[in-house]
């Protein structure tokens, strides 16, 4: 079985070069093949060059995007490099800053026992962050679920069967959303628990605001049944206050309007086209340990 891990990297060499000696250690004894595609988000920074003591994993390649298109494109064009280009089992997307902890790959890896044919994700069960983010995570997953109906706990971490990498670079919401486009190729999906970590280096790059672009970004793939939602729930709302109408009890009224407004604004970042075209935006591909058997052929 050959796995393909998938990592986006945008000027954290340093954590990445950390991950992969992780990474390494990790899969030493899983009896699997493991494999390493980095895309290079047009970072400013010079690549370092990577031990060669990386005995366990076959090869190592970097795709150096011409552009920089953000970390959830990364992952999209990685995605439709690795189907269109390696041979693979299962691609496991992860974050190269280590808050993807890659002790819990052994996790996906005996799960694959019992669900061979089904997307593994990682069900955040912990976060390292502070109390307040914490709380808003909470209020981004009860948001998300009371607006789309689904019940999304994971990030890019998961192993995804190559049928489903398939489904997923012919979705275009894979463009704009990981998870959401995830959750919406697939009804079945097993999951492990996976606890977030702290970044090796540096302060973690996810705040407020882009906890709110991820939130939006989840919800933009279901927009219609946001819609639909809201639209009942301002029905509702505005036949409790109809008696009791003030600038007060009309805040959560122009709130939702204003969501969705912006939710279906996101949404217009789908695109299947420069999803199918992403892989012109590689410039070129930097191979630290080749498998003569998977040369590029871009």
């Amino acid at each position: 079985m050959k796995i393909i891990i998938l990592i986006p990297i945008y000027n954290d060499w340093e954590s990445s070069i950390k991950l992969l000696e992780n990474i390494n250690s990790e899969v030493a004894n899983l009896g699997y093949s493991f494999s390493v595609v980095i895309v290079n988000d047009a970072s400013t920074e010079n690549k370092p060059e990577f031990s060669n003591s990386l005995e366990n994993l076959q090869f190592i390649k970097i795709l150096n995007m011409k552009e920089n298109r953000g970390h959830g494109r990364c992952i999209a064009t990685g995605l439709k490099y690795i189907f269109e280009q390696e041979e693979f089992d299962y691609v496991m997307p992860m974050d190269g800053d280590g808050e993807d902890k890659p002790e819990e790959i052994k996790q996906f890896v005996d799960n694959l026992n019992y669900n061979s044919d089904k997307p593994i994700v990682g069900e955040r069960i912990k976060r390292s962050e502070g109390m307040f983010f914490k709380f808003c995570y909470s209020v981004h997953k009860l948001l998300t679920f009371s607006f789309t109906g689904k019940s999304i706990k994971y990030g890019n971490y998961s192993c995804l069967p190559k049928s489903i990498v398939e489904k997923m670079i012919n979705e275009k919401a894979t463009w704009n959303s990981f998870s959401g486009s995830l959750a919406k190729v697939t009804k079945n999906r097993a999951s492990v628990p996976s606890i977030r970590g702290k970044r090796y280096f540096g302060p973690t790059k996810m705040n407020f605001v882009n906890l709110i672009k991820h939130s939006f970004s989840i919800m933009a793939v279901f927009k219609f049944n946001v819609l639909i939602r809201s639209i009942l729930f301002l029905i509702i709302y505005m036949y409790l206050i109809l008696q009791n109408i003030s600038v007060i009890t009309i805040i959560p009224f122009l709130i939702v309007i204003v969501m969705t407004i912006f939710i279906f604004l996101i949404s217009r970042r789908e695109n299947i086209e420069e999803l199918k075209n992403s892989l012109t935006n590689i410039a070129d591909i930097s191979i630290f340990k080749e498998n003569k058997n998977n040369l590029p052929s871009i």
